[in-house]
């Protein structure tokens, strides 16, 4: 490319796919200081945090003149990634000051002081090929909400919302996702909680990529990034992964993760005072 010219980026996949490849757009820069961005209005408060980007679009009738352009999924083929090289494993992204204040805030004024936060996160969009598979029930995580002084926040977004009105646990649901209006207000909501709890959806993506403690639960056969035979992950420095031991048997899982609520630490933003179940 000719010095100048403008390289076009395109958030070609899912959320969480573009939230764990945007940290490549710093490589990128290096090798094109001229670069803008095609992807979804939810997505821009992440995506803009990346260094060397000229301009992020999300109507093509917006774009600049671009001399080349690459899907945010071809750069890792490009950078030659191995597990060794990932860039940016531990943080890239942080929520707005003045949004995490709000929003924390906001939780104090709804939930008891003292008490353990946790985002939880149960269904991905029912349009992914493998939703079957990796989304649960509501109902299922309610062996999570039998701890005292332990309250759940829903960052849950789309249809899976609609089982919050069926949920009867001993935790305190807070419902959040009519309020979310992009991942600017999911990553200020995160910045307030101890720990997060989802399945294998952006929202595992996010924590991970802000370098919050986050427990992603994942189905017997996992997504390719997740790997086989580890409870951790390359991409995110604080996810912790709890795996299925047969398919379809996600008793066992969240069995596994209630034995460890206990023993959350606190986050370095210090949400709440961990009350250890009695």
């Amino acid at each position: 490319m000719s010095p100048g010219a403008t390289l076009l980026l395109i958030a070609d996949q899912g959320f969480g796919d573009c939230i764990q490849f945007s940290r490549y757009i710093a490589w990128a820069a290096e090798r094109c200081p001229s670069i803008a961005v095609a992807c979804s209005r939810e997505l821009q408060p992440v995506i803009m945090q990346q260094p060397g980007i000229g301009q992020v679009f999300d109507r093509w009738e917006e774009k600049p003149d671009f001399a080349a352009y690459c899907p945010l999924s071809g750069l890792p083929r490009l950078a030659e990634t191995r597990l060794d090289t990932i860039p940016a494993a531990s943080s890239y992204v942080r929520a707005d000051p003045a949004a995490a204040a709000m929003w924390t805030e906001r939780l104090d004024a709804l939930l008891p002081r003292g008490w353990r936060r946790i985002g939880i996160a149960w269904a991905g969009r029912p349009a992914h090929p493998n939703d079957d598979n990796r989304s649960i029930p509501l109902k299922a995580l309610a062996p999570l909400g039998e701890f005292p002084n332990t309250a759940f926040v829903s960052l849950q977004k789309g249809p899976g919302q609609a089982q919050i009105g069926t949920y009867w646990g001993r935790a305190p649901l807070i419902n959040l996702g009519p309020e979310i209006a992009d991942f600017g207000d999911t990553m200020a909501i995160i910045d307030g909680l101890d720990l997060v709890i989802t399945v294998d959806t952006a929202v595992g993506h996010l924590a991970g990529a802000m370098g919050i403690p986050v427990w992603i639960i994942l189905p017997f056969a996992p997504d390719w990034r997740w790997l086989l035979g580890r409870n951790d992950s390359p991409w995110y420095g604080s996810v912790r992964l709890f795996r299925q031991p047969a398919p379809r048997q996600w008793e066992p899982v969240i069995a596994a993760i209630a034995k460890e609520i206990a023993h959350i630490p606190r986050t370095p933003q210090g949400a709440a005072t961990l009350m250890m179940p009695t």
